[in-house]
Parts: structure tokens; C-alpha cells; sequence
């Protein structure tokens, strides 16, 4: 894959109120974005982030589960050539333990939203020769059941990540896919375990994005079990069985 510039691009990343989404948003900045469109699913969640760079930082209201919503990108932000897919919800329980509604919560937040998303931006992706970053998760490669529907949503998120670059590819847009192991954010805040620093893993997305690197391991974690997993994939599989 082709080495992506920042410098000068116009972004989108959902999810951006917190976390992850809020530092790649200023990782963006400080490489030199022209412009950052920052979307969460309500508008007054995201001062925070304009404040950021008032003059370059778009807020805009962006439920990813919302058709309208979606729609209304082809509009505000057809000048879009990167697009963060990165928002995500996360509940915590086993599959046969969670509620009907949680799975299916998880599926439409962080795979149908990511996929449709994608789909409501892909002309102007294509004619901006833009590209996609799907921010995905260490546990899609091996599911831990503890997050078991999560894990699922994300793995499922995986395989049409990989459907996307290969349909993308044809049209000039590059497709990143990014799998943090566990970042320090709200979403995992009350799990006890090492975690990296968002700002620190938001430098290493961009990083691999202007490197490149098709598959991003963005923290020592996710590169650890990542080289694991290439090695022995079920011996992954068992390791996250008991966490």
C-alpha cells in the first residue's frame, strides 16, 4: 500500500468527543490536516474538540447508526480524503450472557456503522483519492469471550475491513485497518490491566498511515500478541479464554 500523506488532507473522524477519536483528532492537526470534521452523536459533546483548532476543527452531529445522519455526509463533507472509522461501543458479558439488544448494539455501532459510513463517503473518497482507517481491535483477531459481543462486532468489522480494500483498491482509496490493544479511555476505564496512552497510539495510527502499513499494531500490546498470534493463533485463542 502506498504511503498516505497528512499534510494538507481534509478528515473525518467519528467518535471524536473522547478517547481515541479526540487524539487522533489533534495528532491530525499537529501533522498539518487542513481540515477535521468531528463527529459524535451529539454536536455539544465536541467543544472540547473545536477548541482544539477552531479555525480547522468542523464539528457536526454524526450518529453512525443514524441513516440521516449518514446521509447528510455526501453534503457537509464532501471534500472528506481521509475517513477515521472510529466509532465504538463495547459491553461487557459473555454471549450467552448479554442481552439480545447489547449484541445487536454492538453490531450496528461498530460494524454496520463503519460499514455504512463508508458507503455514505465513498464518492468522495474515490474523487479525492482518499483513503479509510477502520480503528478495529487487538480482540478481533482472537475473541475474549468476557467481550464477547464486542469482540465479534469487531471481528465482523475485520473481515469486511478487508472486503473494502480489496473493492476500494480498484478505485484509487487506500484502507487502513488499526488494532489497538488497551488504550486508556473511558470505554475500558473500569477494566484493570496495562494500558497505553490515547495520544501516544493516535501518533502511531498516523504514523502507519503516512508509512504505508496497511495492518497497524499501535501500542506494545497489540504488537506483543500480534506476533504471538502469527506464530500460534489458538495458543492467542486460549491465552484471552481466561481473561
Amino acid at each position: 500500500m502506498q504511503p498516505f500523506p497528512i499534510q494538507g488532507v481534509t478528515a473525518l473522524v467519528t467518535g471524536a468527543n473522547r478517547g481515541i477519536g479526540q487524539s487522533v483528532v489533534a495528532a491530525l492537526l499537529e501533522r498539518g490536516a487542513a481540515k477535521v470534521y468531528a463527529g459524535a452523536r451529539r454536536a455539544d459533546d465536541l467543544d472540547v474538540v473545536r477548541a482544539l483548532d477552531p479555525a480547522r476543527v468542523v464539528p457536526i452531529r454524526l450518529d453512525v447508526t443514524n441513516s440521516t445522519d449518514r446521509f447528510n455526509l455526501g453534503q457537509t463533507a464532501a471534500d472528506t480524503s481521509l475517513l477515521f472509522n472510529n466509532a465504538g461501543v463495547l459491553e461487557v458479558g459473555r454471549v450467552l450472557d448479554v442481552s439480545a439488544a447489547a449484541v445487536t448494539r454492538n453490531f450496528d455501532v461498530n460494524c454496520f456503522g463503519l460499514l455504512n459510513v463508508t458507503r455514505a463517503l465513498a464518492p468522495a473518497l474515490v474523487a479525492n483519492h482518499g483513503a479509510v482507517v477502520n480503528v478495529l481491535t487487538l480482540i478481533a483477531l482472537a475473541s475474549m469471550p468476557a467481550l464477547g459481543a464486542y469482540s465479534a462486532s469487531k471481528a465482523a468489522a475485520w473481515s469486511i475491513t478487508q472486503s473494502l480494500r480489496a473493492d476500494l483498491a480498484r478505485q484509487g482509496v487506500s484502507v487502513f485497518g488499526v488494532f489497538p490493544g488497551a488504550v486508556d479511555t473511558d470505554m475500558i476505564r473500569a477494566i484493570e490491566m496495562p494500558k497505553a496512552a490515547p495520544a501516544a497510539v493516535a501518533s502511531a495510527i498516523l504514523d502507519g498511515i503516512e508509512s504505508g502499513t496497511e495492518d497497524i499494531f499501535p501500542d506494545a500490546m497489540s504488537e506483543a500478541l500480534y506476533a504471538q498470534w502469527l506464530d500460534n493463533h489458538k495458543a492467542v485463542e486460549r491465552q484471552l479464554a481466561v481473561m
